[in-house]
């Protein structure tokens, strides 16, 4: 029997955590669906980071240019980036295209800087059916609303990552409801996760933070109120893991403050598994996430969690007092009584058993099973 092949486009500039989502989506329906054969488009480069993780996990690749072209062009900053995503798309316009009517993939599955193929979809007609996977919460404004009520009525399916991103492209009806799913995320290998998390780290006795260095991230939130846990407490230490345009704000602000020996910036690593085993909690203090990939990750490893109520990953992952502790999204009393809580509370081993429960679903397999099911009979 002929293999049904998978396109993924997911063009980046920078490291996100939906690079490693399109990774272990293909390699799920390879190594699950005998009847699948999946492939990702490197078209500009992007992926020659991933290069040694892709060819481990046996992931077939199309390259177009030879070129990284990702490593030269500008992300930080709104104007910039937007200007990235023009190159992107003036460069990938006519080669995708030709792309997709020459293979004649049986599925297109787009990510990230989505208006091109979007557009293709809209001025095309293709056997191909395309897929739009939502990665994170849809900032919707009058370019992308208008591009998405002409594609949608050509779009196969859109797949959701949370039931509060489901239900808000729902809201919006400029779709059917039936061609809107929950898909979550593969973020989780078990196998994986229990064999990085052995690896030694060089901090102790230390509360823990990741993601890129972002105003989403909120990090310089979450260092103010370290700021005020410092002066109750001198030993307390926090390490952030990542990197970003915020760095040097992130520095100054330590700097400026004397907290250089409590707040630590540890700068991007490849294997966060074992800092978070390590951790006495993690600490989300993002503004938003979509779901929310390192939350995911700190359950896996038991790690004690504080979030902030970010809408719509954490608020619906995290139930408060009960898999984790919920504090008032950027509001520092409420933060600093919520750490208090976390650090007092009388089981920790009840947080720790029940964190894994709604995070399961977030497993590669879970995600094989569900994608499969809309693969073959999504109606």
């Amino acid at each position: 029997m002929e293999k049904k092949k998978i396109y993924y486009w997911s063009p980046f500039l920078s490291k996100i955590a939906t690079c490693r989502s399109v990774i272990n989506s293909a390699k799920a329906l390879n190594d699950f669906g005998s009847r699948y054969e999946s492939f990702i488009l490197n078209f500009f480069g992007e992926f020659n980071t991933f290069n040694a993780e892709i060819k481990k996990k046996n992931i077939n690749i199309l390259n177009y240019y030879n070129i990284n072209l990702s490593k030269y062009l500008p992300y930080k900053g709104k104007i910039k980036s937007r200007f990235s995503f023009l190159i992107f798309f003036f460069l990938g316009y006519f080669p995708l295209k030709n792309i997709i009517k020459k293979h004649q993939p049986e599925f297109l599955v787009i990510h990230l800087i989505t208006s091109l193929p979007l557009i293709l979809l809209i001025l095309n007609k293709f056997n191909t059916k395309f897929i739009l996977r939502i990665s994170g919460y849809p900032r919707m404004n009058i370019f992308r609303k208008f591009i998405w009520k002409l594609a949608f009525k050509k779009i196969y399916l859109i797949t959701c990552p949370t039931i509060n991103t489901l239900n808000y492209i729902k809201s919006l009806n400029i779709i059917e409801d039936n061609k809107v799913k929950l898909l979550y995320d593969p973020i989780v290998s078990i196998k994986e996760i229990n064999e990085k998390k052995k690896k030694k780290i060089e901090f102790k006795d230390y509360f823990l933070s990741v993601g890129r260095l972002t105003k989403q991230k909120n990090f310089l939130f979450l260092c103010k109120g370290f700021k005020k846990i410092v002066e109750t407490n001198k030993s307390v230490k926090l390490v952030i893991i990542g990197e970003g345009e915020d760095k040097l704000k992130l520095k100054n602000f330590i700097k400026k403050n004397d907290l250089e020996e409590n707040i630590i910036l540890a700068g991007y690593r490849e294997n966060i598994f074992p800092y978070f085993k390590k951790a006495k909690a993690f600490i989300l203090p993002s503004l938003w996430e979509d779901p929310g990939f390192v939350l995911i990750e700190a359950a896996y490893c038991r790690t004690l969690v504080l979030s902030s109520n970010a809408w719509p990953g954490p608020i619906e992952l995290i139930e408060n007092e009960k898999n984790g502790i919920i504090f008032e999204n950027n509001n520092l009393e409420n933060f600093l009584n919520k750490f208090n809580s976390l650090m007092n509370f009388d089981d920790t081993n009840f947080l720790k058993i029940n964190n894994l429960k709604k995070c399961r679903n977030f497993t590669i397999f879970n995600h094989y099973k569900t994608f499969d099911k809309l693969l073959s009979n999504p109606f």
